[in-house]
């Protein structure tokens, strides 16, 4: 149960996890407020300040913070410039494609992704590492797609909630079932003393 509760915590920590989530937060309360352009315009600000909190705080960008903000500016400048809300439900879509696309193009180097973000807090054997890159590598495929799915079969509203609430409920229950799969190849070096 130790390991469990670690690999848990580790996950939410490398992954940044309710950090990442704040853009869609407050898509979703401008949205519920007004509409989906002054929701797709919010949106574009929060990612902006996203990306200057966690440079206050790092001296440094991250590259999935910077990605976001490339497509939200993009796609959602062009849902406000056209006021045509496909492209903006589109977003979720193109940044989960272009994230498996980055576990798969690291799954032929000498490192794949999850295990450079993760090797630090986390000892597991290489074949280990490849399984978790791929598995997110599905995880952000299947995203992409039940997005378009809700987006294409579903009115907006619909989509905003799947949007928040679906792709949230979604992840948790991935870390959940990926933390019970990696407590059981943690290596002994990850092993947690007892006080």
């Amino acid at each position: 149960m130790l390991y469990l509760n670690r690999v848990i915590l580790l996950i939410i920590h490398d992954m940044k996890f309710l950090f990442d989530f704040f853009p869609i937060l407050v898509f979703f309360v401008a949205f519920k407020m007004y509409d989906i352009y002054t929701a797709t315009a919010m949106t574009i600000a929060a990612s902006v300040i996203q990306l200057g909190i966690y440079w206050l705080q790092h001296q440094r960008f991250e590259k999935m913070h910077v990605i976001t903000l490339g497509v939200i500016v993009v796609l959602g400048g062009a849902t406000l410039l056209l006021h045509d809300e496909v492209f903006i439900k589109w977003k979720p879509t193109v940044v989960n494609w272009a994230f498996a696309l980055a576990l798969i193009v690291s799954h032929f180097t000498a490192k794949p992704l999850m295990r450079r973000m993760m090797e630090k807090s986390i000892d597991l054997s290489p074949s280990i590492w490849n399984r978790l890159n791929i598995s997110w590598v599905f995880f952000f495929i299947l995203m992409g797609s039940a997005n378009l799915y809700v987006a294409y079969h579903f009115d907006t509203n619909a989509w905003v909630n799947f949007k928040l609430f679906g792709v949230l409920g979604l992840t948790i229950i991935f870390i959940i079932l990926q933390a019970l799969y990696l407590s059981r190849h943690i290596t002994d070096n990850n092993q947690v003393t007892k006080p």
